[in-house]
């Protein structure tokens, strides 16, 4: 069994949380183009202002209704994956930071 001394195991754990914050930060902005300006959101929204348009036309108050309530599912969703990926991107970041710290850390003793 070999045994570590304390430099060693502090370096791999820098190693590790920087690892960890890159990935963590990318996945943040990969949902952050990727799912925020997503074909099928755009899709989505260009047809309920179809529908709407359509039940406006026609008279038909309940299509209309339920097309609102559909634009504003739309809106919380693309909103909630918004905030899931700045989060990834602030966690990411902190951990990215704590293992840049611990690296300098390193070097100083």
């Amino acid at each position: 069994m070999t045994i570590y001394d304390i430099a060693r195991v502090l370096s791999a754990m820098a190693s590790g949380l920087f690892l960890i914050g890159l990935i963590t930060f990318a996945t943040g902005v990969a949902i952050l183009v990727i799912r925020s300006i997503g074909q099928d959101t755009r899709t989505i929204s260009k047809s309920i202002a179809q529908i709407t348009e359509k039940g406006i036309a026609d008279d038909i108050s309940g299509l209309v209704g339920n097309a609102s309530s559909l634009m504003t599912a739309t809106t919380n969703l693309i909103q909630t994956t918004k905030g899931i990926g700045v989060f990834l991107v602030i966690s990411g970041s902190v951990f990215m930071l704590l293992g840049i710290t611990l690296t300098l850390y390193l070097g100083l003793n």
